[in-house]
């Protein structure tokens, strides 16, 4: 259950002042790493990407620094950011109303959903990307960020273009009931649908990736990175702990697992994380050219 928000509904350019801006933390003047619990001077630990200078522990990113980190300057054209979430439950829980919670989280996030859509550049290859932020509600998934990813995966098919998706999320989001677990399937097909157009599909897992999410689009890509130390689960430790009565072995949950056990096709450290990007839209170019030279009629 999506509406549009009563703001402008012009494309943007995120030009580089903007993510300039959108990179830096002013107040942040030291922080500690919650790894090794290192006081890190704030200017430098923002300059080496928000990663720990000792530990290489990645602290997690807003979606807007993640574009500015991944694509060309001045590239990302935002889309449907005037779509809104609605209370089709008027959900009520024991401390707010689930409506006067998204008003508030828009608030502080500066944020209309727990994801941002649209189109741009790696180093000159154009691909469609949706990147999540966790601080909209834990990055849970309603009924708009089902439907912003779906659009994303349109737009690809429309412009026949690569497809990103950068994950992090908490899982479904309980306030919007099944309309929420419906985002599951839409996602799905809509990538099942990429897939038949012989388009690439690229998931990039960071911490953490859960519930629903995990168990949908997040999993499905033709190629699947992960960032280093990322919580990557279904269920998350705590909830397994609670219930099952026991404590998980260190290090079961989390990326390095993953790509252990097959879940995974590489780990990429975020300075590595634009030229990987680019290198696989090169190589998924080159695949597609030579797929249509042999298809080709003399």
């Amino acid at each position: 259950m999506v509406k549009e928000a009563a703001v402008p509904s012009t494309k943007q350019a995120t030009s580089t002042e903007e993510a300039k801006s959108n990179l830096s933390s002013m107040g942040n003047i030291a922080v500690k790493c919650p790894k090794c619990k290192e006081i890190l001077y704030g200017r430098d630990w923002e300059k080496n990407l928000k990663i720990c200078s000792r530990c290489s522990y990645h602290f997690r990113l807003t979606a807007h620094e993640r574009i500015a980190l991944i694509t060309d300057p001045d590239s990302f054209v935002e889309i449907d950011q005037d779509i809104i979430s609605v209370d089709p439950l008027k959900f009520v829980s024991r401390s707010q109303a689930y409506a006067a919670k998204l008003e508030e989280e828009r608030r502080n996030s500066g944020l209309n959903e727990a994801v941002v859509s649209g189109h741009a550049t790696i180093e000159g290859s154009p691909l469609a990307l949706a990147i999540m932020d966790f601080r909209f509600i834990g990055g849970s998934m309603g009924s708009v960020v089902g439907e912003k990813i779906t659009r994303t995966i349109e737009l690809g098919i429309e412009r026949g273009i690569p497809v990103l998706i950068a994950t992090a999320s908490g899982g479904a989001r309980m306030q919007e009931g099944v309309y929420s677990l419906m985002q599951m399937a839409k996602t799905s097909a809509a990538l099942a649908k990429l897939s038949e157009a012989r388009l690439p599909y690229f998931s990039l897992l960071t911490d953490p990736t859960t519930g629903g999410v995990t168990a949908s689009f997040a999993m499905l890509g033709d190629v699947i990175l992960a960032e280093p130390g990322a919580l990557i689960c279904f269920t998350g430790p705590r909830v397994i702990e609670q219930f099952m009565h026991i404590k998980l072995p260190e290090g079961t949950v989390n990326s390095e697992f993953g790509l252990q056990h097959g879940m995974i096709d590489t780990i990429v450290h975020r300075r590595e994380l634009r030229q990987t990007l680019a290198q696989l839209l090169r190589l998924y170019a080159k695949n597609a050219a030579g797929d249509e030279s042999h298809t080709a009629t003399p």
